[in-house]
């Protein structure tokens, strides 16, 4: 990790931190404006001026105290500030502040997490204290301009970082929503694709216990293996959805590519001959695109074993340079008129081609399905970015 890296990451903790020890934060702060209040007293004074008393300087404490519940109670934090800030200038004499530390620090949070209102009245407390603090300091038009102004500038600090604020939240509950989403899409496609085999099989099993025992069995273990395989991918799915613990199940790594063989001999085993061939020179994908590749084909045979009528279908990845190719094609009813509902349904755009869009488009790739060649049978034909041959070679 680089430097700038290692920067983000602490701030990104410290931001975590201080979310969770809200109070650690404004004593913190607190304890800095203090800091800040107490350079006059530290800097020599001119002769012809008496040295500040400690009096003073623990009216400046009274002062910057109140800061500790500035989130909790702004506007009374606000109207303690005024008055202690007023009994400072009127019953002692200590150095002048070069910047209202305290009254800034308030305004700003205000205009942070206070409703319309209380920023409503804030300002109109503002427009009083303001130019009658300048009046008992210097009585000077340029001082007055720079009150407002540094004022007006901490107020709208506080508003753009509570519309910041606001927008991460909403980027926060998207990303929870897409998240949402692709789990439900990955939950789909394994039940989809698991009852679907199983069904096939189920249904064969009885015609072939009375004609040929050794298949009914064969179609049972084939039931069984899907079973299993789709429980230990549920698993995996569920477990994304709860916190690390101790005892969890650790988490198996997403299907890829190279699981592409396995989910052709389970589709074989319920009797659809599938065909599996891979060319142009195989690269390395992001773990990502690995699985969704997976997802679409799974996806793209599962409609085959439901929709198609279908005795054979052909998967095929055709790696380009900077292109993958995928093509899903069957021999069962095309989506001409009469077909059938369900491969209306399949031409349509069902769930399951719906699925596999969304997934391409995830991976910024395109996905469209139509007749087969010579307009036999099914086809669905994928397009996605992969690394090209230079980036492999880095």
């Amino acid at each position: 990790m680089d430097v700038r890296g290692k920067i983000r990451a602490r701030w990104e903790r410290t931001r975590t931190w201080g979310a969770a020890n809200p109070w650690a934060v404004d004593l913190g702060i607190a304890l800095l404006v203090q800091a800040a209040m107490t350079m006059p007293f530290v800097v020599p004074r001119p002769p012809e001026i008496e040295p500040a008393t400690w009096p003073a300087y623990g009216l400046t404490t009274l002062t910057v105290l109140p800061l500790v519940w500035r989130r909790r109670a702004p506007l009374a934090v606000l109207l303690a500030i005024l008055a202690t800030s007023a009994l400072y200038r009127l019953a002692v004499e200590g150095p002048g502040q070069p910047l209202p530390y305290t009254g800034l620090v308030i305004v700003y949070t205000i205009a942070l997490v206070s409703p319309p209102w209380k920023r409503l009245a804030t300002a109109g407390l503002l427009v009083v204290a303001v130019p009658t603090s300048v009046w008992l300091n210097t009585q000077s038009a340029r001082e007055l301009t720079f009150s407002l102004f540094v004022f007006a500038a901490a107020y709208v600090f506080g508003r753009l970082q509570d519309a910041r604020q606001r927008a991460h939240l909403v980027e926060a509950e998207r990303a929870a929503a897409r998240e949402r989403a692709r789990i439900a899409r990955e939950m789909h496609d394994i039940l989809s694709h698991a009852v679907s085999l199983m069904v096939v099989q189920a249904e064969a099993g009885p015609v072939a216990v009375r004609a040929a025992p050794e298949r009914a069995e064969a179609a049972f273990e084939a039931i069984s293996e899907t079973g299993r395989e789709a429980m230990t991918q549920l698993r995996q799915m569920l477990g994304l959805l709860r916190e690390e613990s101790e005892g969890a199940a650790p988490r198996e790594p997403q299907p890829d590519l190279s699981e592409l063989p396995e989910l052709v001999r389970r589709v074989n085993a319920s009797g659809l001959k599938v065909a599996f061939t891979t060319e142009g020179g195989v690269r390395a994908l992001p773990t990502a695109t690995g699985a969704g590749v997976y997802r679409i084909v799974q996806e793209a045979l599962t409609n085959v074993v439901k929709h198609a009528d279908a005795r054979t279908a052909d998967v095929r990845l055709v790696h380009e340079d900077g292109v993958l190719r995928i093509t899903v094609t069957d021999d069962g009813r095309g989506p001409g008129p009469g077909s059938g509902t369900g491969t209306a349904a399949r031409a349509s755009g069902g769930h399951g081609l719906t699925g596999i869009r969304e997934r391409a488009a995830a991976h910024g790739g395109t996905a469209t399905a139509g007749p087969g060649p010579d307009g036999r049978g099914f086809e669905v034909r994928v397009l996605l970015p992969a690394p090209s041959t230079a980036e492999v070679g880095r």
